[in-house]
């Protein structure tokens, strides 16, 4: 069922295929938000008993995070969301470093997404409280999977932070976390491990794929919980925080705890623990009937990373000869809601990062649109989509 619901086209149906830019509320996130948004409103520092109460709920909270992510308890940092934890793991790590005869080196995959990619661009250029860095960028392939053999050829002892994401958020590419890890091991003992796994969280086992990182990311909205939360899990990593205050989170987060915020995310994550691998496979299937549908009705439709392993709800495809503004519009006229890649790139003209980094030239890089599945979406909005997209994608041919 498509959670949008009628919409503002003369009331007809609304398909919503971006997930991977926020997925809607599940309903037990907020079943569990709704009463720390009325009676259960205190504070969970102070010493009262309703502020007790609502420290006990953001506890509980914090035990089912590190259960979704293998982790202790102690470890989590609630934090406002992905782009906060991936600052505060690169910048508080980074920091928080004794001091080096020469630069540290950071090593991050080329997609990364902005929140690893631009922290580590600042770093390296002197702009954030940790100290200066020298920035590698790892290459992946055509697929848009990391190259193994070229990240090895970037690791020394002087690395001193390694960022791969768990999964792309544009094309959906797995990353073999378990590989870089080894190569880490061997190659730079001393270096901490980090993965912005907000993408990979709704879909797969945490615990076993973190393996060996220091650092993880998570966020609340990619999975069914709410905007506005998210946490950092450091296992055993210093980190100087980014804000100054109270000393909440251990000392590592200054700021009175989103409750409400909190349990949601604790409550979506539960949620994806127990729908799991059902719900990967259901989605998966959908996604290849999107895909394959896409293939067979729009000619020359490239279908990006095809042959990778892909995360179960991303499908991204690239349509030769059109723009995806001009798509995207015609699609959204259509009531399909999709996107070019990343959220945080809405309105922006470059053409996606990720498929440049993937060898994809500029122009054709500008034809490609996400479509994003979820825990919601259902066999009617597949089927919306693809009676939409192919007359869509004829008009623009058409007009060219």
């Amino acid at each position: 069922m498509s959670p949008a619901g009628p919409g503002p086209v003369g009331g007809a149906r609304i398909t919503y295929l971006d997930n991977a830019a926020t997925a809607p509320l599940r309903p037990e996130a907020t079943d569990a938000m709704a009463p720390f948004s009325a009676g259960r409103f205190a504070n969970p520092s102070g010493a009262h008993r309703l502020a007790r109460d609502a420290r006990q709920a953001l506890e509980e909270a914090r035990d089912e995070v590190a259960a979704f992510t293998g982790s202790d308890p102690k470890a989590v940092v609630f934090t406002s969301g992905g782009t906060e934890s991936d600052n505060l793991a690169i910048i508080g790590s980074l920091a928080a470093l004794p001091a080096r005869a020469a630069p540290p080196v950071v090593v991050c995959s080329a997609i990364e997404h902005d929140a690893v990619l631009e922290t580590c661009r600042a770093a390296a250029a002197g702009r954030t409280a940790a100290p200066a860095v020298e920035l590698r960028l790892a290459p992946v392939d055509a697929l848009g999977v990391l190259d193994l053999d070229a990240l090895a050829g970037l690791l020394d002892e002087r690395v001193a932070l390694i960022s791969v994401m768990a999964a792309n958020n544009e094309v959906g590419a797995i990353q073999p976390l378990g590989a870089v890890a080894a190569l880490a091991r061997e190659l730079s003992p001393e270096a901490l491990l980090h993965t912005d796994a907000v993408q990979a969280a709704a879909f797969f086992d945490l615990a076993p794929l973190l393996e060996g990182y220091d650092l993880v990311t998570v966020s609340a909205h990619k999975l069914g919980g709410p905007k506005g939360a998210g946490a950092l899990v450091a296992r055993g990593v210093p980190l100087v925080p980014l804000a100054f205050g109270g000393g909440q989170e251990q000392e590592r987060r200054s700021g009175t705890q989103g409750v409400a915020g909190a349990v949601g995310m604790a409550a979506a994550m539960a949620a994806a623990r127990a729908s799991r691998p059902s719900e990967g496979s259901r989605v998966a299937r959908l996604r290849d009937t999107l895909r394959d549908g896409l293939l067979g009705a729009v000619p020359d439709t490239i279908a990006t990373s095809l042959g990778a392993p892909t995360l179960p709800g991303h499908c991204h495809v690239r349509f030769p000869g059109i723009e995806q503004e001009e798509l995207l519009v015609l699609l959204d006229d259509a009531g399909v809601c999709a996107s070019a890649g990343s959220a945080c790139a809405s309105g922006a003209l470059e053409a996606s990062h990720v498929l440049l980094a993937m060898g994809v030239d500029e122009r054709d890089a500008r034809t490609g649109v996400r479509f994003s599945l979820g825990w919601a979406s259902d066999e009617a909005d597949v089927a919306h989509a693809l009676a939409a997209v192919a007359p869509a994608v004829a008009r623009l041919r058409g007009a060219a």
